[in-house]
């Protein structure tokens, strides 16, 4: 498996703070992957230290193989959107472009300006009067004109209405798809996150719960709901990851690699939110581990 980012017991410390720690994970290339997680274990930090903004206190980090944002050429392989969608309020949308020819050596102008025309973008509005999503689509078009080989979107349409949202994530995905990128996106909205990507790593407190492929991680995760029962009275082939208990009834999320028969508990498959919120959830059964193919 190509790896395009590694990190080793990666770590930030601000002040007397981690933000980060102790942080080992491999994201494949290839895919559009989804990273979530609760608030505070260190996904912001964790792609900011991909692109480079941030310098490491421990561990190491590589990204295509080098270290983030060491050279020119190691820059203009990554793009980077944050969730704020960093753009120039007094700037127009033709005068970004500009910039951004300026600024990235691998810049394809007429993509961009054809994007921005396909979205109906007016050139000579500034940035400050366009909507949110509209703001945020400049911003993917940036992103997407640097020509990158791994694009990096932290929480990028967090603040959009349902619809922005929608047509934000739309155009991510056939732009992925048409220029054969590598994603990384971090988002709260796992209905988002289902909706476009094919590989899913969960972060708790800097640390890997599950990766994997969705549909493998989908096919391999069961809901067993029957009479309350014991976590060690299950079948042994399963791997409680999470389990509920209420007026004598149990409600366990199971992994296992084969199919799993009990009479007692029927079965039921999770989606994608109820996988992550299962790993989550502080009421785990059992330490969560790292699924990877």
């Amino acid at each position: 498996m190509t790896t395009v980012l590694r990190a080793q017991a990666l770590g930030k410390k601000y002040g007397k703070r981690w933000a980060l720690r102790e942080c080992t994970i491999d994201i494949p290339a290839g895919h559009i992957v989804g990273l979530v997680g609760p608030n505070g274990a260190g996904k912001s930090t964790l792609l900011k230290l991909a692109c480079g903004q941030l310098e490491p206190t421990a561990g190491g980090i590589t990204v295509l193989g080098g270290r983030p944002g060491s050279t020119p050429a190691q820059l203009a392989k990554v793009g980077f959107v944050a969730q704020e969608t960093p753009v120039y309020a007094g700037l127009t949308v033709a005068e970004h472009l500009r910039l951004g020819a300026r600024l990235n050596p691998r810049w394809d102008d007429g993509m961009a300006r054809e994007r921005l025309a396909r979205l109906g973008l007016d050139p000579a509005q500034k940035a400050g009067k366009l909507s949110g999503g509209q703001r945020a689509q400049l911003a993917l078009a940036l992103g997407l004109a640097k020509r990158p080989e791994l694009l990096i979107l932290d929480e990028p349409a967090a603040a959009l209405d349902p619809l922005a949202r929608h047509e934000f994530m739309r155009g991510l995905m056939e732009a992925a798809v048409e220029h054969k990128l590598s994603v990384v996106l971090s988002s709260h909205l796992v209905s988002d996150l289902e909706r476009v990507c094919d590989y899913l790593i969960v972060l708790v407190d800097s640390n890997v719960q599950i990766a994997g492929k969705t549909d493998h991680l989908l096919a391999t995760h069961h809901r067993f709901t029957g009479p309350r029962r014991d976590p060690d009275r299950l079948p042994a082939d399963g791997h409680v990851v999470s389990a509920r208990h209420a007026d004598g009834q149990s409600t366990f999320v199971i992994r296992a690699e084969a199919p799993i028969h009990d009479p007692a508990y029927p079965i039921s498959r999770l989606g994608l939110e109820e996988l992550v919120l299962a790993y989550l959830d502080k009421r785990t059964a059992g330490a969560a581990l790292e699924v990877s193919r």
